[in-house]
């Protein structure tokens, strides 16, 4: 190739060219520097080589020439055609006689001479001897660049061609002027476009050919675009080239740096720190550069100045701190000379008036600002009026410290912080200390939360300036009380600070808070203030650089003085770096001192345990550590233990401690940990308790004993079960009974009998606590696969239903009865039918089945099966009307038939009790109220295990069946606080409480309950009508408990409501979603007594509209008016429907015809109040936004016109002194401007 080249270069310049245009230009380029560098001074080729570079060059652009001059210049190129076949390129060359190329490989082949020339070019102006002149040389440059817009398809030659135009003006050459004009533009494009650094860095370096356009013309309008595209580009702001071309573009023109600030300005509202802070540099680098007056007073006083305003005046924090970030590219260069004095120009005339305006707001955005620019000061005043400034910005200050505003009292204290910690030094010791005593004394005790928790984190960063340190520590122990702070984040500071005060020299923490509140904090407190403070005790209670023995010392002595706190200092003491050898012989020195109590209190033989236990459970996460403790800890030391852990929490300990070194085998501590479990009548509502079984648990489950465990469970089960059989005849199957000859397990515990009301008292409150046991252990994965390994399953299925069904028939006659039974049985129920799934996966993976007890088990308990066992109790249950029958009790329950006369007869003497009071059998009072909290809880778990069971794609066929329970469950709700609002019944407010908890979920359950089946819709698969009422039930309880109960009930149900409103709004809408016929309009309330009855809450509805509509003005009004306030949550319920209604026409449409229904029935009958409330809410609130209503509103327009014929009928039935002919006039005014469109 070379020889071959520089044969064609000695022979001519023509021939060289053409020669090194059939070559690919990318492996022949070291070959052509060669020749072309090697041309000596004194060669021809100096003078004829550019020459003929100009012939090649114009000869190859006519292709491209001719193109642009036809008729329709702007047609875009075609794109290239296929590649023709061999043989049909064969045929196309014989067709063409004079051996011509098509236009398109024309072209191609031009644009490879054209790459090649370009390059030549290139060698030629960078000779290292500079033999070629660059006059003879720029009329190719020019040629190559005046079309540059021409070489679009090809990037090789772009990238040469704009290569060659920079080289040619870095190297300041004859003639660069003349090369930008096409250069520059595209440089920038192709920065923008392909995103590369590189490119930026290429377009800084080309700053100053900038300057050479006329930026007023209006030719130039394509590149001021491309510059304000680069003002946003994310590459430009990223870059510290780009942001430094920005700034230099910003000298260029005014009307070019009004558009860029303009630009700039619009990214305010929504653009990153990092972008805004890169605009903040930007614009003070560009108004640093310049050097005209003119533009320096368009930044400073058209952009500056309304930077300052709008930080200080911006309706929001988060758009005042972002204007503020741009204000920091000059408050972070103060420093540079002019700065300080233009701060000061456009920030002093309005930021100490805004300090002290009305609206706290204004304070705060003014505020951040002059704590960003403080000190504030002219630097060419005199000192005298420097320190009358500052005196006056230090006053403004303290003044802010007692705002009126939590917001500002936050940022002051923190900003008076700060401004301490950096300028310490020079502020005068006065000023210093009025204002270190107003945040000791005044912002540690605010009121506010946040500013307590300012006042601990600017005290925190204080710290950090040497200087401060004599003086804090006197004031410090003014904050020891924080530690005791109600809120968790200020906890947390005051534990920070105390960590950071440890290791400065000179402070002590136990001086700013005293070691009794730190014990108690870390008794007491949550888990990440404990860790904090067990971090600050290390040192001093375990340290790591002394002996173990030592160590262990230290450790004794802060148990000994706080049992509780040396316990919970064991549980992080591995996680603060505590060394774990000596850890383990902590665990030693506990355990042996426990072994000998003569000289320990309970309390601290307790703390001794939850201390060994806490460390037990950590070491032995670490295998080696594991086996440490178990040669130090015998099973015969686990036993003594046990001898003496008499406490609950203590027992605990001790099961965590076996558990965690699963001990096996520890004599006679299988019996008593069983028994434990076993004896579990109190367990319900005892946290200690417990925590106390769940050890236990772990422990039996990590010995192996599972079994026997669960065994002794099933035997406790089945003596209840039979005690429900023999109290209230409750049908069980055979197996259930006990059997002597049945093998007994060495864990069993002794039978008693079945019969008599309190001894089935006994094994049902037993039953409780083992149904709690189980459905805790369901949670957990290692301990539900025990049970559903368990042979004993399918009976305690059996006595879990048999109980349950008691629970729920008789939990409004026997006060002991409890709804957790339930919660069990329907828990086992829905697990069981989730492992069933998994078995069934499995079982067709491995072509086997489960345990026979198992699937008896998984038939027993079907959730087909379950709800309607449940439902079928609940509906014989509420049969019996025990709503509104206070004192009724069950004929067929023998512990209500056994009361005993004499009992019930003493404690009427000595306690009178109204016709709403019953006593049980053991004599203690059971109220109405108590009786309706028991089955509310019932009802409540029961639709709880619905919704769950819904939820997992189970029991669709029974949907309308659950719907209208919980339909009826919500009526007889509502029934029943009517009967209480009138006085026909009496709850008592701790009753009432506990009913609304229950009612509360209730009501979150059934609008789940609607979600889930809303999902199932569609045309094919309609909603059932059902769903309708349901939702419309949810309505009237909230209106319901408003009317009867006051706001103070009614708004707990608005939390929950706001998720599911949308849910029941699609609800209220289903019956006419999907078919909205004159039928279905006619047929869509339930016909009552007098017409048609739409649901109570339309009436709530109505009345709030005509309170509203109507003025006060007279004493009868009034009192109708103060009775109308207290419908505080329906106003509130109904103000959230509004715009989830407005959001969608269909909805609209659908809902609106539902209210207007609603007005139609109380048409009917005659109750004119109805119809104007309705009207008004469906005319003024909903369709007033809607300007021109659409063709999907048409139904109800088309109804509004059929419901004011009927209103214009029945007004005209009445006089205008009659009573409800002024609301049908009303009513008709409401209808009127619907029409009009």
């Amino acid at each position: 190739m070379e020889k071959r080249l520089r044969s064609s270069l000695q022979t001519s310049p023509e021939s060289f060219l053409a020669a090194a245009a059939t070559l690919p230009l990318k492996p022949s380029k070291p070959t052509l520097k060669t020749l072309i560098h090697s041309v000596p001074s004194s060669s021809p080729l100096s003078t004829s080589l550019p020459l003929a570079l100009l012939s090649t060059i114009s000869t190859s652009l006519d292709p491209f020439k001719n193109d642009t001059t036809n008729d329709n210049p702007k047609t875009p190129v075609s794109p290239p055609a296929k590649r023709p076949r061999r043989l049909l390129r064969k045929n196309t060359a014989s067709e063409d006689p004079l051996g011509g190329i098509a236009k398109g490989q024309c072209q191609t082949l031009a644009l490879r001479r054209l790459s090649t020339c370009a390059h030549i070019v290139m060698l030629c102006v960078t000779h290292p001897n500079g033999v070629f002149e660059h006059e003879g040389l720029v009329g190719s440059a020019r040629e190559l660049h005046d079309n540059l817009v021409l070489f679009e398809e090809d990037s090789e030659l772009l990238s040469e061609v704009s290569g060659l135009c920079e080289e040619w003006w870095k190297g300041g050459f004859w003639g660069k002027e003349m090369l930008i004009s096409q250069f520059l533009p595209f440089l920038v494009s192709r920065s923008l476009t392909l995103k590369k650094k590189v490119d930026v860095r290429r377009v800084y370096v080309m700053r100053e050919a900038f300057g050479l356009f006329d930026f007023e013309d209006e030719s130039i309008e394509d590149l001021k675009l491309l510059i304000m595209r680069c003002v946003i580009a994310p590459l430009y702001m990223k870059t510290e080239d780009g942001r430094r071309f920005i700034a230099f573009t910003m000298g260029l023109s005014v009307e070019l740096l009004k558009e860029a600030l303009a630009m700039i300005r619009s990214q305010i509202p929504f653009g990153r720190k990092s972008v805004l802070e890169a605009y903040g540099e930007i614009v003070f680098r560009g108004w640093k550069g310049l050097d005209r007056e003119d533009l320096k007073r368009e930044i400073e006083d058209g952009f500056l100045q309304g930077l300052v305003e709008g930080a200080i005046l911006a309706g929001s924090t988060a758009f005042a701190a972002s204007v503020r970030r741009i204000l920091g590219g000059f408050i972070d260069q103060r420093t540079t000379d002019g700065v300080e004095k233009l701060l000061f120009r456009v920030a002093e005339p309005v930021i100490f008036r805004s300090l002290q305006v009305a609206n706290s707001n204004v304070r705060l955005n003014a505020l951040h600002l002059l704590l960003d620019i403080f000190p504030l000061e002219d630097p060419d005043a005199t000192k005298e009026s420097k320190d009358t400034l500052l005196d006056k910005q230090f006053f403004l200050l303290e003044k802010l410290l007692s705002d009126e505003c939590p917001d500002v009292r936050v940022v002051a204290v923190e900003g008076c912080c700060r401004v301490l910690h950096l300028f310490w030094e020079i502020i005068p010791s006065s000023t210093i200390t009025k204002l270190l005593a107003k945040i000791f004394d005044d912002m540690s005790c605010d009121a506010s939360n946040e500013v307590r928790l300012s006042t601990v984190n600017g005290l925190i960063y204080l710290l950090g300036n040497p200087q401060s340190h004599e003086v804090l520590k006197v004031l410090l122990p003014r904050l020891g009380h924080m530690i005791l702070d109600s809120v968790l984040s200020i906890r947390l500071a005051v534990s920070n600070l105390l960590l950071l005060i440890r290791d400065i020299r000179g402070f002590q923490f136990n001086k700013v808070v005293a070691l009794d509140a730190l014990l108690t904090t870390l008794t007491n407190d949550q888990p990440l203030v404990a860790q904090k403070i067990t971090r600050l005790l290390l040192p001093s209670y375990f340290p790591s650089k002394v002996s173990p023995a030592e160590a262990c010392n230290r450790f004794i002595t802060l148990i000994k003085r706080s049992p509780t706190a040396g316990a919970r200092f064991c549980e992080f003491a591995i996680s603060e770096g505590a060394s774990k050898k000596a850890l383990i012989e902590l665990v030693v020195v506990l355990i042996n001192m426990a072994l000998a109590p003569h000289n320990l209190g309970s309390d601290q033989l307790e703390g001794l345990l939850t201390a060994a236990s806490h460390l037990c459970g950590n070491l032995a996460s670490e295998a080696s550590c594991k086996d440490c403790l178990k040669k130090s800890v015998s099973g015969q030391k686990l036993k003594g233990l046990f001898d003496v852990a008499n406490g609950v929490n203590a027992r605990s300990s001790l099961f965590n401690i076996a558990s965690a070194l699963s001990s096996i085998g520890v004599a006679g501590l299988l019996e008593e940990c069983v028994e434990l479990v076993s004896n579990c009548g109190d367990l319900l509502g005892n946290s200690e308790r417990q925590a106390e079984v769940r050890s236990a648990h772990k422990m039996i489950l990590s010995s192996g004993w599972f079994d026997g465990m669960f065994e002794t469970f099933t035997r406790l089960l089945q003596i209840a079960a039979m005690g429900c059989h023999c109290n209230f005849g409750v049908e069980v199957p055979e197996k259930i009974f006990v059997s002597d000859k049945r093998k007994k397990s060495m864990l069993s515990p002794k039978l008693r009998s079945g019969r008599g009301s309190s001894v089935f008292k006994d094994d049902y409150q037993i039953a409780v606590g083992i149904g709690w046991q189980i459905k805790d252990l369901l949670k957990a994965e290692a301990s539900r696969k025990a049970i559903f390994d368990s042979e004993n399953l399918q009976l305690v299925c059996f006595a879990l239903r048999a109980l349950s069904e008691v629970s729920i028939t008789h939990c409004m006659c026997c006060d002991f009865m409890d709804s957790s039974l339930v919660t069990s049985y329907t828990t086992l129920a829905l697990q069981i039918a989730l492992q069933n799934i998994d078995h069934d996966t499995n079982s067709r993976r491995r072509k086997s089945v489960g345990p026979t007890a198992k699937k008896s088990a998984v038939e027993l308990l079907s959730l087909d099966k379950t709800v309607d066992h449940l439902l079928q109790c609940i509906e014989r249950e509420l049969q019996r009307d025990f709503w509104s029958k206070p004192g009724s009790l069950s004929l067929e329950c023998k512990v209500c038939s056994n009361k005993a006369a004499d009992l019930r007869l003493e404690t009427i003497r000595d306690s009178p009790m109204d016709e709403s009071t019953d006593i049980d059998n053991q004599g203690s009072l059971f109220t109405y109220g108590k009786r309706i909290s028991n089955m509310v809880k019932v009802l409540t778990a029961v639709l709880k295990f619905i919704v769950d069971a819904s939820d997992a794609g189970f029991i669709s066929e029974h949907h309308q069946r659950c719907l209208r329970f919980t339909s009826s469950y919500f009526q007889d709700v509502m029934t029943c606080l009517r009967q209480c609002f009138h006085e026909e019944l009496m709850l008592q407010d701790a009753e009432l409480g506990e009913i609304f908890v229950c009612l509360k979920s209730s009501f979150s359950y059934g609008a789940k309950l609607i979600t889930l089946i809303l999902i199932g819709v569609s045309e094919a698969s309609p909603a059932p009508t059902e769903v309708h009422d349901l939702a419309s039930d949810l309505l009237d309880l909230v209106a319901a408990t408003e009317s009867y109960c006051g706001s103070r009930y009614a708004i707990q149900f608005l939390n929950v409501a706001k998720q599911w409103l949308p849910d029941l709004i699609l609800a209220l809408g289903s019956k006419l979603m999907l078919s909205h016929s004159q039928e279905d309009i006619k047929t869509f309330f339930v016909p009552g007594d007098n017409g048609t009855s739409p649901p109570s809450w339309f009436s709530v509805l109505a009345k709030i509209e005509i309170h509203e509509l109507c003025s006060v003005s007279s004493e009868e009004d009034t009192d109708r008016a103060s009775e109308l306030k207290g419908f505080t949550a329906c106003r509130k319920l109904i103000g959230m429907m509004i715009p989830l209604l407005q959001a969608n026409v269909d909805v609209l449409g659908v809902i609106g015809l539902i209210f207007l229904i609603g007005a139609n029935s109380g048409l009917q009958r005659k109750d004119f109040g109805l119809v104007l409330g309705l009207l008004r809410f469906v005319c003024y609130k909903l369709l007033r936004e809607v300007d021109r209503p659409s063709e999907k509103l048409a139904t109800i327009m088309s109804y509004a016109q059929e419901l004011y014929a009927l209103i214009e009928r029945a007004a005209d039935k009445l006089t205008s002194s009659e009573d409800g002919y002024q609301e049908l006039v009303t009513a008709k005014a409401l209808l009127d401007p619907l029409f009009v469109h």
